[in-house]
């Protein structure tokens, strides 16, 4: 009985997850859409337009899982116990961003943020990503979705934090914006080298790289930014391959 209570609480925070996503831009709500938003800020760590598609395969994905983890056959999968209650909280997280996005309430959007983004890790961590095997149907339904979920908020966090530190009216210690982009990019760089020595995740670090790609359609007009944003990515590309080249030596 616990184990149905655990899958029911997932399919409904999935569909209400997903529902006040779609929602908050249907409506919309406070009669603002999230990118109208989001155009206030001006900072660097924005990607073009299109980047943001990317919530529609979230959106697949979310859906894959929470069928997955439905079926009977799943009832007792020790990953899927451990990490239920986790993806129900952080639908809750997400839904909560979104209302304080919309009602402008930003600096704390940073604690709905950070939240989304602790519960995602703890999920990635309680379902062994990278590090041991599944059947092919749950690699597909609930860890890809998973790398690509943590992927996207990891760029949403740090996007989340210059939005604020503009919106606080913050002057950056006296260090250009440009400049500070740069920082922030090796940051990105870090992160996404961290987990592909980790986990050799690709879905994860695709993700990283769509992002970047965008920033650089974006700001297409700063060169510094572009050129950038594009030699980041390559980086990450480079670090992905070398790593999942080791693997397959490593496995042979």
């Amino acid at each position: 009985m616990k184990d149905f209570v655990r899958q029911t609480t997932v399919v409904l925070t999935v569909a209400a997850t997903i529902a006040v996503n779609i929602l908050a831009n249907a409506l919309p709500l406070n009669g603002l859409n999230t990118g109208e938003i989001s155009d206030r800020f001006k900072v660097y760590f924005v990607p073009a337009g299109y980047v943001f598609s990317i919530w529609g395969l979230i959106y697949i994905g979310l859906i894959a899982y929470a069928v997955f983890q439905a079926l009977p056959s799943q009832r007792e999968n020790p990953r899927l116990r451990q990490t239920g209650y986790l993806v129900a909280a952080s639908g809750l997280a997400n839904i909560v961003w979104l209302f304080l996005w919309h009602y402008e309430q930003f600096p704390l959007t940073l604690i709905a943020m950070f939240a989304l983004l602790g519960i995602l890790i703890v999920i990635y961590q309680g379902l062994g990503i990278g590090l041991t095997l599944v059947s092919v149907a749950e690699t597909w339904t609930v860890r890809v979705p998973f790398s690509i979920y943590l992927g996207w908020i990891t760029v949403a966090t740090v996007a989340n934090v210059t939005d604020v530190l503009y919106y606080l009216n913050w002057d950056g210690f006296g260090v250009t914006p440009e400049i500070w982009m740069l920082i922030v990019l090796a940051v990105v760089l870090l992160i996404a080298a961290l987990v592909s020595f980790d986990r050799r995740d690709i879905a994860y670090s695709l993700v990283i790289l769509w992002a970047l790609v965008g920033i650089a359609v974006k700001h297409s007009a700063v060169s510094l930014v572009a050129t950038a944003s594009l030699i980041t990515a390559a980086l990450v590309a480079v670090i992905l391959i070398y790593n999942l080249f080791q693997r397959k030596t490593a496995q042979s």
